[in-house]
């Protein structure tokens, strides 16, 4: 992913993540942002995040940081479960 505002290629995890209960979304940008919500709220976090093999890493734009990894299709970001959300 790059910082620009610009995508080369689509990164196959760009795309809304959800719980298995709907509660929080974390949509990937392809310009390499997030945007996560949280019931309802929206935009409860916003960061940058950087892709490695299937290791991601976060800042939110107040500074902090967190990491994720996919395996076998879903998200583990920290203590939390996200599923890809289906595509009608």
């Amino acid at each position: 992913m790059t910082s620009n505002d610009t995508p080369r290629d689509l990164h196959p995890y760009v795309g809304m993540w959800v719980t298995a209960d709907g509660f929080i979304r974390q949509e990937l940008l392809p310009n390499g942002r997030y945007d996560e919500a949280r019931g309802n709220r929206r935009s409860a976090y916003t960061g940058s995040y950087t892709v490695t093999g299937n290791h991601l890493d976060y800042v939110d734009d107040t500074g902090f940081t967190a990491t994720g990894d996919v395996r076998d299709g879903v998200l583990f970001h920290e203590h939390l479960v996200l599923y890809r959300e289906s595509r009608p």
